[in-house]
């Protein structure tokens, strides 16, 4: 294990020039690096984040099955961490498309008011530049337009119905139906959908059980069980298991071997970090890409993690990237890093160093908690940590290892 200091001089180069910040490329999804991606904005408006299309509850199922759509909730989530809230951008529109209807009201409430928004009559609404509040209102009007009589609008947020109708408007193209979305949020980075298919998570329970569904699996008391998730895969229905196998898209393909670095973050270990990697050719377009690899562990407790160690989670990620590989794939080709906290850091089963350098990583050791945030990651140490990583490809091969100090 070595401690490693993040480079300032590399960070100060890149806040003065974020727009030419480097390229890098999470597979991630729910909410566990928005505050990461807002820190990231100082920095680079070139990240590119890879989130699951598969959530299976609240707001985004109701979407699903009205429009037989993919989940787009933790889409619009990163889009709006990513958007431009200075003055040069558009603050009110991101406060509008962050703004959810009430849980407690009536339907009929509930329709005047996604109708006064529409009207541009809305105080959130009124306050948005003309122009971009007639773009908004016509994507909420085609979500309105094709909303059935009893569509549940409790805790909708406008953000997913924009960006619902903006796919309704686009022939159900969720890629051009994004990229509208991003121009009206002034969005400084990528954000995408790993795949566009309409499937469903399946977790396989070392006690033989199936469970089907993202907000099921999330929702799991692995410990009242005694259990462990040992598989997932993918289904065509919620209802019943239909197995389905989804495939990487050539456009994400590029974008994996665009990538100056590839980072599987912190975040719900099966439903956030390898539901993205289930999509076949996702682990051959990792395992070809030059960029460096780095998996940082959450911190604190991760449901979905009973039962398995910081170890065991390592050894998982590289199975999963190498089932998807010719094999005898070399692990440097997989993954290279893995990122820890030793000082503040918690981890299930601890941290076994000479079983983590044993399966061929290497370990960086340096702050990523702080007062703030413990027992999580803090955004800024976390963002200055990726970014000193993803530059290292940049400038003379020289700058291409990791400043290392003393080993521990």
């Amino acid at each position: 294990m070595t401690t490693w200091t993040p480079d300032p001089a590399r960070l100060d180069a890149f806040a003065g020039d974020p727009a030419n910040g480097p390229q890098l490329l999470f597979f991630t999804g729910g909410s566990a690096l928005d505050s990461t991606s807002r820190a990231l904005k100082r920095f680079t408006h070139n990240s590119v984040h890879l989130v699951t299309p598969y959530d299976s509850g609240g707001s985004s199922a109701i979407l699903r099955k009205a429009f037989s759509m993919p989940a787009i909730g933790d889409l619009r989530s990163r889009l709006m961490s990513l958007a431009d809230e200075r003055v040069t951008g558009h603050p009110e529109g991101v406060q509008l498309f962050a703004h959810r209807l009430s849980k407690g009201a009536s339907a009929a409430q509930l329709r005047a008011e996604l109708d006064c928004i529409i009207a541009g009559e809305h105080p959130l609404a009124a306050v948005v530049d003309a122009q971009t509040r007639d773009l908004i209102c016509i994507q909420l009007e085609a979500c309105r337009e094709a909303m059935a009589d009893d569509f549940d609008l409790r805790g909708a947020s406008i953000g997913n119905l924009v960006l619902a109708g903006t796919y309704l408007r686009n022939a159900k193209n969720l890629d051009a139906a994004i990229a509208e979305f991003a121009r009206h949020a002034q969005v400084l980075g990528e954000v995408h959908t790993v795949t566009n298919d309409n499937y469903h998570l399946v977790a396989q329970l070392d006690d033989g059980s199936r469970v089907i569904g993202e907000h099921l699996i999330t929702s799991l008391d692995l410990a009242g069980r005694g259990a462990v998730i040992e598989q997932l895969s993918l289904s065509n229905s919620l209802d019943e298991w239909q197995p389905v196998q989804s495939v990487l898209p050539e456009s994400r393909q590029r974008m994996i071997a665009a990538a100056e670095l590839i980072c599987f973050p912190p975040g719900s270990f099966y439903t956030s970090v390898l539901a993205n990697l289930l999509p076949r050719g996702a682990g051959r377009a990792i395992a070809t890409s030059a960029a460096p690899k780095v998996y940082v562990p959450s911190l604190g407790n991760d449901p979905e993690q009973w039962g398995i160690s910081l170890t065991d989670a390592v050894r998982r990620l590289l199975a999963m990237l190498g089932d998807d590989c010719e094999p005898p794939v070399p692990v440097e080709h997989l993954l290279n890093y893995v990122v820890i906290d030793s000082v503040n850091g918690r981890y299930n089963g601890g941290i076994d160093i000479p079983a983590l350098q044993a399966l061929g990583v290497r370990v960086l050791d340096l702050p990523l908690v702080s007062a703030q945030s413990a027992p999580l990651a803090d955004a800024r140490l976390l963002s200055e940590a990726l970014l000193s990583v993803g530059g290292l490809i940049k400038g003379s091969p020289a700058d291409r290892a990791p400043k290392m100090t003393s080993p521990l």
